[in-house]
């Protein structure tokens, strides 16, 4: 089952660390601009196994801790190599001189127990080093097999609480997974972490399928397949596979994203050689037209309070992306750089929207403010596409391609300032990301 929902027991808010003022020195937390970002020092200890069946455990804990913190951009974790002095028993004081002198700015310690039961019960804390403070002190509970997700849960508070912002790593990503090569690529629909560990394939590569999305509480997806000779938007659920096609009349439908409310999918209905937006209730499948122009109307996505759509359009003669209502009328432009503009996604925080931009034979992901001021160009390829925003609106996933007759696709992220890419690992070659909001 893909959404194995962690049952988490906080059972502890501060393990009885005193807390001492910061009056002097301020609270402890990242400095977030749109300049250069200085990584954070810090140093994470291996999580301690509090009995033998949790020692395999505590070091893949410690590992995907320092991997979602590091992989942030944020923080710099400090070799072990260099530490001065140890942790061995979770409950003792902290020696803080032993952590300042290798410039450590937070610490985080941590340990591991296994029931007999097969649950795990994992424990951390964060200190501030120079202000001498414990932090946070927290105590998740939950099976064995949800290990992974009690080590993004770790990394999500420790994210959270250093940055002031909502965090993003216990979250998954659904994409299209591609084999073979490229004059007769095979494609899945799969999902996986954030990070790239986990994957499961939910169809098979019979036929082409593309442009997955999560609802909001990512339990269902919502994709195009061409199974039927045609374009059509199918509706599934991702723990049982049950799915079913949305558009009972049959129509070429595609580039589907559901509501924030998840009661509704928008998407692009073809007629001819045109295509309108169409909003569809999932309940009753009923559906409302919400475009009616001679041009293609496409790529639609929800700002995140439901109110309006943004989507791309060559109703001006050129691929630009407009803002309408949710429920139709007129359009506003907001597009008005160099090229063209396509896929547009809104940000989850509802001030941004990304975007894939083309201009003298090169592909960029940008950002841009809601009503098409402050955009920033953030990549730059043969061929990037399909952005899709990190649940905290801080980190932006897309595609990119190689180019030539061996040409293939590959995920990767960027941060919102442009300053940190890296590749995405993934069994396959993949595109079409979707990002899903945090796990329940």
């Amino acid at each position: 089952m893909i959404i194995n929902i962690l049952h988490l027991l906080i059972l502890a808010v501060l393990f009885g660390f005193p807390a001492q003022s910061q009056e002097n020195s301020g609270p402890l937390r990242i400095e977030i601009t749109e300049g250069i970002i200085e990584p954070m020092p810090i140093a994470v200890t291996q999580f301690l196994a509090e009995n033998a069946g949790a020692e395999a455990f505590a070091s893949q804990l410690t590992d995907v801790i320092i991997r979602d913190l590091a992989g942030s951009g944020l923080f710099r974790n400090i070799d072990p190599s260099a530490y001065i002095g140890s942790i061995s028993n979770f409950n003792a004081p902290v020696s803080f001189p032993d952590w300042k002198a290798i410039n450590a700015q937070a610490l985080i310690t941590g340990a591991v127990n296994l029931t007999s039961d097969n649950q795990m019960v994992v424990k951390f804390r964060l200190f501030d080093v120079f202000g001498q403070e414990n932090l946070i002190g927290l105590q998740f509970a939950a099976s064995s097999q949800s290990w992974r997700r009690m080590s993004h849960k770790v990394a999500d508070q420790v994210y959270a609480r250093l940055t002031g912002e909502d965090p993003y790593f216990d979250s998954r990503v659904a994409y299209i997974a591609e084999e073979g090569p490229k004059s007769n690529r095979k494609k899945r629909l799969a999902v996986m972490d954030y990070d790239g560990a986990n994957t499961r394939y939910l169809t098979g590569s019979e036929d082409i399928v593309l442009a997955p999305r999560f609802s909001p509480n990512a339990r269902e997806i919502i994709y195009t397949s061409y199974e039927t000779g045609v374009p059509q938007v199918f509706l599934m659920n991702v723990d049982t596979l049950s799915r079913r096609v949305l558009d009972s009349e049959r129509n070429m439908t595609f580039a589907p994203r559901f509501s924030p409310d998840g009661r509704n999918v928008v998407m692009s209905l073809s007629n001819g050689a045109k295509s309108d937006i169409y909003s569809f209730d999932i309940a009753t499948g009923q559906k409302l037209q919400l475009t009616d122009t001679a041009a293609i109307d496409t790529a639609p996505s929800y700002a995140p309070d439901g109110s309006q759509i943004v989507f791309e359009s060559d109703r001006g003669g050129g691929q630009q992306i407009y803002v309408m209502s949710a429920n139709g009328g007129s359009a506003q432009r907001i597009s008005f750089g160099k090229g063209r503009y396509g896929t547009p996604v809104w940000s989850p925080r509802g001030d941004m929207i990304a975007f894939t931009n083309i201009n003298n034979g090169r592909f960029h992901i940008g950002v841009m403010r809601t009503d098409g001021s402050d955009e920033k160009l953030l990549t730059g390829s043969f061929l990037d596409e399909g952005p899709t925003w990190s649940p905290n609106g801080r980190v932006i996933m897309f595609f990119r391609e190689t180019q030539g007759s061996v040409g293939a696709p590959s995920l990767f992220s960027v941060d919102i300032t442009g300053q940190f890419l890296k590749m995405v690992p993934t069994l396959t070659f993949g595109s079409d990301p979707a990002w899903s909001g945090l796990l329940e």
